[in-house]
């Protein structure tokens, strides 16, 4: 399958911002983000927004939105009806003109599961699509680039098979320079102004992706502590994500990528 994306989603540099919600989109566009991957449920490594916080942000924001497309959090190995939710999912997101999306499905084998992305990319077209981090928990990172290659995917962000892309950097090296320019390979995980400059000169990426996020303590004056809504520590307070933090990225990443 022949790559027939527009060069902008292959060449631009800059910083993508993991956001998960509307206020968060809003705030990634005001600290000079290129794009968000637009998700829910960040503790769970994101999964798909609600069709609200999308209108909303495409009605009211002018930074790309690409939605992440996956139905729950854990493995990346899906059910019949879980597709069928992506494939529902993926209608959503075209009838919002939403700029493009994120996939991700493995085979129980751990290679990339072909069939599935092949059938969600034609069905995601004229929207080009990126690759999530289920690239990191394949069998073959290289085997999987070379996949992600052929059937047609615009990016696919990785943090090398490591637990951060810092320490994963070597690795993350080695797949952009097999990449050769076919694929963009975002580094991801961990990443934050005090190790991003590291990250450059390890990798040589251009693109990279981060929540820059922060807590936000929650206005709440009576608060219960007798029990609790979910698994969540602290349920008076939420993560968001800060523009001073992605504007400290933004500006390592133009003087550093961007000039040279």
């Amino acid at each position: 399958m022949k790559n027939d994306a527009s060069p902008l989603f292959q060449r631009s540099s800059g910083l993508e911002v993991c956001a998960n919600g509307y206020e968060s989109a809003l705030n990634a566009q005001t600290g000079g983000a290129i794009r968000v991957e637009f998700c829910d449920n960040l503790a769970e490594g994101g999964t798909t927004p609600s069709y609200g916080q999308l209108a909303l942000a495409k009605k009211n924001l002018s930074i790309e939105i690409w939605p992440i497309i996956r139905p729950r959090g854990g493995d990346f190995l899906y059910s019949e009806l879980e597709f069928e939710l992506m494939k529902e999912d993926i209608s959503a997101c075209k009838s919002l003109n939403c700029d493009g999306l994120v996939i991700g499905i493995l085979k129980a084998d751990g290679t990339i599961d072909k069939q599935r992305c092949a059938e969600l990319i034609e069905l995601a077209k004229p929207l080009p699509v990126a690759f999530h981090r289920a690239f990191d928990m394949s069998n073959n990172m290289e085997q999987a680039l070379e996949d992600l290659i052929e059937l047609g995917v615009v990016r696919v962000l990785s943090s090398g098979g490591a637990k951060s892309a810092i320490t994963g950097a070597d690795k993350l090296a080695e797949l952009i320079k097999l990449a050769n320019g076919r694929i963009a390979i975002m580094p991801g995980a961990g990443i934050n102004k005090e190790n991003i400059s590291t990250l450059i000169s390890a990798t040589g990426a251009t693109q990279f992706h981060a929540s820059a996020k922060s807590l936000v303590a929650s206005k709440m004056e009576f608060r219960n502590a007798e029990t609790k809504m979910g698994s969540i520590e602290d349920e008076y307070q939420y993560e968001q994500t800060s523009v001073a933090q992605v504007k400290a990225l933004v500006e390592v990443i133009s003087k550093s990528v961007n000039n040279g």
